[in-house]
């Protein structure tokens, strides 16, 4: 009978407690890639990308970003390629608030994967949005295709070199060049002629024919106006003596 217990044994427990005896979970697989420095280098064509990223201290931020946030990144990488295509002077041309806001307009604040484009709500805010201007693009996606319109230019992804939440990173042909960095600005006021006050008109000017002819003509009905008013109180003067006349 006690053999029997023994036999039994292992089997009453696994019913009554059926975790005990439960053999150890497998270790859970490792955390998607969250070092978007890594993940270009491993794509071997983004190292202008690559050095923007280190001179803006960008990468550091999107590294904690990525550890601290639940709604993930989108990454638009341009090639090499890409960037050797801009006009000659293009990048060195921009403040350093404009470069970072430029790498900050290819990252979208939410991850996005391919099919999540087809469904994108425009125009898609980018971690550039903010109150120095709109910064935003406009996503159109198919299931073979997805496109990015910035207003100046347009460019397809062309790759997929990280799709894993919470990162995406996509490649791209051409920079994305916001419209508020690199739209037409509007013609700047011409200065006023030399030696006339801003804000005054030229027919205002007192040296103006039509400007004399005006003074000239307000001076002259003011003596008028002054002749008049001595005629009358002369003649008011020669009214009043005659009726003291008449009084005495």
């Amino acid at each position: 009978m006690a053999s029997l217990l023994v036999l039994l044994l292992p089997a009453l427990l696994s019913l009554a407690f059926p975790s005990a005896l439960a053999q150890p979970a497998a270790p859970a697989p490792a955390g998607a890639p969250r070092n978007l420095t890594a993940i270009l280098v491993k794509g071997g064509q983004y190292t202008t990308l690559i050095r923007l990223l280190k001179e803006t201290q960008l990468d550091q931020q999107i590294t904690s970003q990525l550890n601290n946030s639940f709604n993930g990144l989108t990454v638009f990488a341009p090639t090499d390629n890409a960037f050797n295509n801009l006009k000659p002077g293009t990048l060195n041309a921009l403040t350093q608030q404009q470069q970072v806001a430029l790498v900050l307009y290819h990252i979208l604040p939410t991850y996005y994967s391919m099919e999540m484009f087809q469904t994108a709500s425009n125009p898609v805010r980018t971690q550039a949005s903010g109150n120095d201007g709109v910064y935003t693009v406009n996503i159109t996606g198919t299931t073979s295709q997805v496109n990015i319109s910035t207003g100046i230019d347009t460019t397809s992804i062309t790759n997929t070199l990280n799709s894993a939440s919470p990162l995406a990173v996509y490649s791209i042909e051409k920079v994305l060049l916001p419209y508020d960095i690199f739209g037409a600005k509007p013609p700047a006021s011409s200065p006023p002629p030399a030696g006339e006050k801003p804000g005054k008109s030229p027919a205002a000017s007192a040296d103006s024919p039509d400007s004399a002819a005006a003074g000239s003509g307000g001076s002259n009905a003011g003596v008028s106006l002054k002749k008049g008013f001595l005629g009358w109180s002369s003649l008011v003067g020669v009214g009043l003596m005659g009726v003291v006349v008449n009084v005495f």
